[in-house]
């Protein structure tokens, strides 16, 4: 998801006025840092792309400006299950129209998915609610696509689901009825129908197709179904593989079918797959490289454009690789696990991660140099395709300057030095020195976390900073790590408490003492990680919490059972106090986030010792020092707060929330 962005209320910390302010939101430049698991080229309009993510939204490439732009960032948090977009799919006759099929989950709990229309390349959308769920995070989320329209007419489109079967539109996506000629519904579990393809070449302008593809994930049954009636009955395609799922399917200029199998939807592991084209009946296997027992791999994606064809291996020992063939899949060339060569200059981070979940690719169909390949943490372009074909080096740069889809855990502002730090999954963690470009040291400091949990702060020292995490992979660094030079610099502690990792850390204002609670308890350090004592009188798992300007105090929320611990002496001992919110304490569940979200959490008051808010889903409590808490009127539902520098000509902090 988009790093800092959302609906921002001013409100003042004295009285009970609450202001609403304009702000100018811009993504925090990390680029990339999430699975891009698709691209979509118009085939028809030079410069018009499209690409989706997994839980991150989508996007329209602007020539002008040579980026990314986010087509989602108007979606309200009520309708976050949009940002998982599961399919894209372009009208082949108006390059102005786009459709997404958004949906981030299909379990019970996740609302039904939606059909997103647009009339001008995605700058505004009309939605049309449907009733099943889409899977736009789920196993599968690659493959695709999905969705498509009837090129002999604009207003037909064809989609595939996981769970409902077949759906169809005969008004430009309007109004969608399921197909109920289609044998298969795609059960209750898997990726179901993966992609649907109508045949150009079986109608006429304005009457639209006759013959339709669709691909079904099914590893014990038929993988692949067509019409020749309009949909009015379905067949298997005789001779289709079997005991593999495809993942892929395309259409060449000359009618093949090419189809990329795994043994997996994927992301997940594959251990088997293969490459088949499809034309007049005969199927033919141009797989350029079969695994075997010693070599376990699928294959992920495929493109064709004008004659020139390139498919992508996926769980390779070795590596991911990029086929490229001129000759129909008779013979093959690496384009990469080869000569290539990486320009990671617009997404440094990236140089340290490797290539995984390779799961597109795709020509231009304008340009036969230009192609892109997606990946876990965003994806990579070339503008010399072709000198695969001439046995020199292929370069590859970052494809996605524009597109942020990191999932951020934590953030800290520190009082001087550098603008921010963000603590994000799967990539760790990044000290932002200029918010409007990447950082040219990436995620690489020492040690390296994949998940940074918890970023603490002395707010007096604001060169002490400390972050907690998960260790990136079986790397077997630390789970903590400091710096005291304003994250310049970081080192690990000469201990750590036993299995300590994930948490929260809470640093005085001093920067001298640090808490940190993890999944058994919380632990005390006095003297930079070479010794712990554990917070005895904690119960476990509660959130520490530093005082912004006494280094002695610190606090500790019990929201839900209506108990707030508070230490005068450093952390070294806790007291039990009553939390006495007005109306009691909130209770669990309903649609309140997890732990590592910012509601349900106590924060203390830059600048003002003792002075402490309550910010919990159900509404925010302040309280000033040594007094009650008090609700603040206008406040229902709360689900990020935060504090900004005082308002001009007022000397107490802005508070921030999403709610």
């Amino acid at each position: 998801m988009t790093l800092l962005s959302g609906l921002a209320l001013l409100l003042a910390t004295q009285g009970n006025a609450t202001t609403t302010v304009p702000f100018r939101w811009k993504s925090v430049q990390i680029v990339g840092a999430g699975f891009v698991d698709g691209v979509v080229f118009h085939p028809k309009a030079r410069g018009v792309r499209y690409a989706r993510t997994d839980m991150g939204g989508a996007y329209h490439w602007d020539t002008g400006a040579g980026r990314w732009m986010p087509m989602l960032d108007w979606v309200p948090y009520a309708d976050l299950n949009f940002m998982g977009v599961e399919s894209i799919a372009v009208d082949p006759t108006d390059a102005k129209k786009v459709y997404l099929a958004c949906g981030t989950y299909t379990n019970p709990s996740t609302p039904d998915g939606a059909i997103l229309r647009s009339d001008d390349g995605g700058r505004t959308f009309a939605v049309t609610r449907v009733p099943f769920k889409f899977g736009g995070n789920e196993n599968g989320r690659g493959n695709g696509e999905r969705m498509t329209v009837d090129p002999n007419n604009s207003k037909r489109l064809l989609l595939g689901t996981r769970h409902a079967g077949l759906w169809r539109s005969d008004d430009g996506a309007v109004t969608w009825r399921r197909v109920d000629s289609f044998p298969v519904t795609g059960g209750p579990r898997g990726a179901g129908l993966v992609v649907t393809l109508f045949e150009p070449t079986s109608g006429s302008e304005g009457q639209g197709s006759k013959v339709a593809f669709v691909a079904v994930s099914d590893l014990t049954g038929p993988t692949l179904y067509w019409t020749g009636d309009d949909g009015a009955s379905w067949a298997p395609v005789p001779g289709a593989p079997t005991g593999l799922v495809p993942t892929h399917m395309v259409r060449d200029d000359e009618g093949a079918l090419w189809l990329t199998y795994g043994s997996s939807p994927g992301p997940s592991g594959m251990t088997n797959g293969a490459v088949w084209k499809y034309k007049g009946g005969v199927w033919t296997d141009v797989t350029p490289d079969k695994p075997d027992a010693n070599r376990r791999f699928g294959y992920a994606a495929v493109s064709v454009v004008k004659g020139a064809a390139i498919v992508s291996s996926f769980y390779r020992p070795g590596g991911e690789q990029i086929f490229r063939s001129t000759d129909g899949g008779a013979t093959w060339r690496l384009t990469i696990g080869g000569k290539e060569t990486y320009d990671y200059s617009k997404a440094p981070f990236i140089a340290r991660t490797g290539i995984h979940w390779l799961f597109d690719i795709e020509i231009d169909p304008f340009d036969p140099n230009h192609a892109v390949f997606t990946t876990g943490y965003g994806g990579h372009e070339t503008f010399d395709l072709t000198n695969a074909d001439k046995g020199k080096p292929v370069h590859w740069s970052a494809l996605a300057t524009g597109i942020e889809e990191s999932v951020p855990l934590t953030l800290a502002s520190p009082t001087k030095g550098a603008e921010l730090l963000s603590g994000i999954g799967d990539y760790g963690s990044f000290t932002h020195w200029n918010l409007d470009r990447p950082e040219p040291d990436g995620a690489g400091v020492t040690p390296r976390f994949s998940n940074t949990t918890s970023i603490g702060v002395g707010d007096f020292a604001p060169e002490t900073i400390v972050r907690v995490g998960h260790a990136a992979g079986s790397s077997g660094e630390a789970s903590l790590g400091f710096s005291l030079d304003g994250g310049r610099s970081w080192r690990p502690p000469i201990s750590l408490p036993t299995g300590a990792r994930d948490g929260s850390i809470a640093v005085s204002s001093d920067g001298k003492t640090w808490i940190w609670t993890v999944r058994d308890g919380s632990y005390r350090t006095a003297n930079y990680g070479s010794s712990w004592v554990k917070c005895e009188e904690l119960p476990a798992g509660l959130r520490v919490t530093a005082d912004r300007v006494s280094p002695n105090r610190f606090y500790a929320l019990d929201l839900f059972n209506d108990r707030m611990y508070v230490s005068t002496d450093g952390g070294a001992t806790f007291i039990e106090r009553e939390l006495n919110l007005p109306g009691g304490p909130p209770k669990r569940g309903g649609d309140r986030g997890d732990s590592r979200g910012g509601q349900d959490q106590l924060y203390s008051t830059p600048g003002r010792s003792g002075d402490l808010w309550v910010a919990s889903y159900d509404g925010l409590y302040y309280s000033e020092p040594g007094k009650a808490f008090v609700r603040m009127p206008g406040v229902e539902q709360l689900h990020a707060f935060g504090f900004g520098r005082p308002k001009p000509g007022r000397n107490v902090a802005t508070l921030f929330m999403v709610g």
